[in-house]
């Protein structure tokens, strides 16, 4: 069994820079896949920073470039997931404190 640091991360590729998603937190809901994650840039002119992606998979898998819209009956799965995305939900709550 693979150690957790030994898992294939996810990578991301944008235009000032790319890296790996360090932490993600998802649900499934009826029509998609509401996701947050908190990206680690290593390349690029973002290097050593991190930023964080509201976006949504469809129920295949595929990632989709239209906007997050989240149903608000599904905010407390998304919160309960952010308790195994410790530094993520770090940088979200200070979106309200």
């Amino acid at each position: 069994m693979n150690k957790p640091d030994e898992r294939k991360q996810k990578r991301f590729s944008l235009h000032w820079g790319s890296g790996t998603i360090e932490e993600e937190v998802q649900v499934w809901t009826k029509y998609h896949r509401p996701t947050i994650q908190l990206l680690k840039f290593l390349e690029g002119e973002a290097s050593e920073t991190y930023e964080i992606r509201f976006c949504h998979y469809d129920h295949n898998g595929r990632f989709k470039r239209s906007p997050l819209i989240i149903d608000v009956n599904d905010l407390q799965k998304l919160r309960k997931g952010l308790d195994k995305a410790p530094k993520l939900k770090g940088y979200l709550a200070q979106l309200v404190d």
